[in-house]
């Protein structure tokens, strides 16, 4: 069943099933179950095996621990930690006092976490759990629901850093295109070059993060976005009552200190930024070889061990915050455990959406797709339009960004450069453009996960509520797309898929009028 049509069941069940139930671990647990019998041709004692395999692969593989997955699941203790002490110490709420007296409004609370979005560019990892973390404390000041919240930290996390060269993710995008020209024998530019001349040409990144400020100057509350912010403003309730403990949330199972400061959020915060990029740039000093540029520093990074001592920082300085204080109204451990217990959620559905993606992968999933692209028979014209939507189709399916730049990038290059080589730029940037917006609909694509657990959201109703606006988002790219490849033209389609964006922004705002910020 690998590498043909059946491959896709156990994607297309489990996002059905998620749709359906709006339960993820079910739904996942489901289509590791049907993918993993598919793949030992039913035999239940085989299926369950390699289940226990994958899972166990995730911690210990290849004689030694797996120590990417390790760092990267103890970070996310480490943040609970960090998140529960800022909170006890009174850091969280004296923050948000001050942020209520300076902000003056709901629509500049959501302001912050938009514009935070964009200024740390560095990692989406880092992005999604640092913007949420700064920015919580304000938007629920102002009564913000978490899964708008969650929307502006995912919709700005992979667009920024998809498009800057100093990121992990560009600096992996660069190192591709290297290859990709080489192999094409493509002279006309170098890698760095072809990354910057393929930024207008993303559509979909551009369309996004416009629509992020519009939905703030417009309060566009659309689909079920609607019903959560109503909710919040109505009742106060931030999640929904009925879906229990979400990622990240403490659900006031300590008492805050009535004395904090804003410095017992700010610190540990400074320090989470200052560990991971201080290692970031150590570890990729440390394996980039001969004299590294910044550019080969970022393609060399360890993130997940960046992320460890950064958060490892953050939890002593909190803790030191924490005990500072005069009589402590919670015992250490107490918030310790407590503050482990908050992340467990985020880590059970990360877990299942890394086994599952194991599974996807041995069935050849993306692999397929790939090959049906490559054997149809299609117009030159179209390219950059059905490889955005493929691209889209094989990230939602696979979970991964990386997993689809890694396929289609080269595939891509590939039949540009055999059929119209002035399309290769604009081919490659709809990979890139097309995976970000699949990234943003799939329920196990890890950025969406750790966008979910920043915000202290339900994983569910993050994907469902921000769906919408990535499907606005992506029309408007496709029809760009689709003008760039009959017209040859980057900035024209560029604007026109932007104006495309405001005009349905600005439809629905008239249909639907709001009139508090």
């Amino acid at each position: 069943m690998e590498g043909t049509i059946f491959s896709l069941i156990p994607a297309v069940l489990m996002l059905v099933l998620v749709l359906l139930t709006r339960k993820v671990i079910l739904s996942l647990g489901i289509g590791i179950i049907v993918g993993a019998f598919m793949l030992t041709q039913m035999d239940i004692g085989a299926g369950l095996s390699l289940i226990w395999s994958i899972f166990a692969g995730i911690f210990y593989s290849d004689g030694s621990l797996n120590t990417g997955s390790i760092y990267l699941l103890s970070f996310l203790f480490l943040l609970g930690v960090t998140t529960a002490f800022m909170t006890a110490s009174g850091g969280s709420r004296a923050f948000g006092k001050w942020a209520v007296e300076r902000i003056g409004s709901r629509r500049g609370a959501k302001l912050v976490p938009s514009l935070l979005g964009i200024v740390i560019f560095i990692d989406d990892y880092f992005n999604a759990l640092a913007v949420g973390q700064v920015a919580r404390p304000v938007t629920d000041r102002y009564k913000v629901s978490r899964a708008k919240l969650a929307y502006y930290i995912d919709s700005t996390s992979a667009p920024i850093t998809v498009i800057s060269p100093i990121s992990s993710w560009g600096a992996y995008i660069i190192g591709t295109i290297g290859s990709i020209l080489a192999a094409n024998e493509i002279t006309d530019f170098q890698a760095f070059e072809a990354f910057v001349l393929m930024i207008p040409a993303n559509l979909y990144v551009f369309a996004a993060l416009l629509l992020v400020f519009l939905t703030i100057y417009f309060r566009l509350d659309i689909g079920p976005m609607k019903k959560h912010e109503q909710r919040a403003l109505t009742t106060g309730e931030l999640t929904n009552p009925e879906k229990g403990d979400v990622p990240g949330d403490l659900n006031d199972e300590f008492k805050k200190h009535d004395n904090g400061k804003i410095s017992h959020l700010v610190l540990p915060i400074v320090s989470l930024i200052v560990g991971t990029v201080a290692m970031m740039v150590i570890t990729g000093i440390q394996n980039s070889e001969g004299s590294p540029d910044i550019l080969s520093v970022f393609a060399n990074t360890n993130v997940n061990i960046s992320l460890f001592i950064g958060g490892l920082a953050a939890v002593i300085v909190a803790l030191f915050s924490y005990i500072g204080q005069p009589q402590p109204k919670s015992g250490i451990a107490h918030v310790f455990l407590e503050g482990m217990k908050a992340m467990l959620p985020a880590i059970y559905i990360l877990i299942f959406a890394w086994i599952i993606g194991d599974i996807i992968g041995q069935l050849q999933t993306g692999e397929y797709l790939a090959q049906q692209f490559k054997q149809a028979d299609i117009n030159i014209a179209y390219l950059p339009f059905i490889i955005f939507i493929l691209s889209g189709f094989m990230a939602l399916s696979t979970g991964t960004s990386w997993g689809t730049f890694g396929i289609m990038l080269p595939i891509a290059g590939e039949i540009a450069a055999v059929t119209d080589p002035a399309l290769i730029l604009p081919a490659l940037s709809a990979v890139l453009a097309g995976s970000v917006f699949g990234d943003h609909c799939s329920p196990i694509s890890d950025t969406t996960i750790l966008s979910s657990t920043g915000a202290g959201s339900n994983h569910i109703d993050h994907v469902l509520t921000q769906l919408p606006y990535a499907v606005i988002a992506a029309v408007a790219a496709s029809i760009g797309y689709i003008i760039l490849g009959l017209t040859g033209q980057v900035w024209i389609p560029l604007l026109i898929t932007l104006g495309i964006v405001f005009g349905i922004a600005l439809i629905i705002h008239k249909l639907n009028p709001q009139t508090s910020a």
